[in-house]
């Protein structure tokens, strides 16, 4: 099993900047894919960014401006810098990670807030 706690979300006013980051535990050996999906009050859950255990990257149109997703594999973190932020930016992010195997695993979410 693999356990994600993220950290970082929180009230940012619109044009501010956030860090979100999420500590995975547990049979990491497991993991390649870790990233970052979102779902706002009444929509669905949506892809923000995901990046492999080797570095490739890959970013939801809406965002790939304004943010970028790090990873350090020997802290077992990934990280998501977002910049600018926009009030349809609020939502609950959630971290991901899938496996070698397919499995899929996710955090408990942090709420981020844009507003003035």
């Amino acid at each position: 099993q693999v356990q994600l706690v993220e950290s970082g979300g929180g009230l940012v006013q619109p044009g501010g900047s956030l860090r979100l980051s999420c500590a995975a535990s547990g049979s990491i050996f497991r993991i390649n894919v870790m990233g970052w999906y979102r779902q706002a009050p009444g929509k669905q859950r949506e892809l923000v960014a995901t990046i492999t255990r080797s570095g490739t990257t890959n970013y939801a149109d809406s965002v790939k401006d304004r943010v970028t997703i790090s990873r350090d594999n020997a802290k077992n973190t990934v990280y998501l810098q977002m910049n600018n932020l926009k009030p349809e930016d609020t939502a609950v992010y959630y971290c991901y990670a899938k496996s070698y195997y397919g499995d899929d695993y996710w955090g408990q979410g942090t709420q981020v807030t844009v507003s003035s």
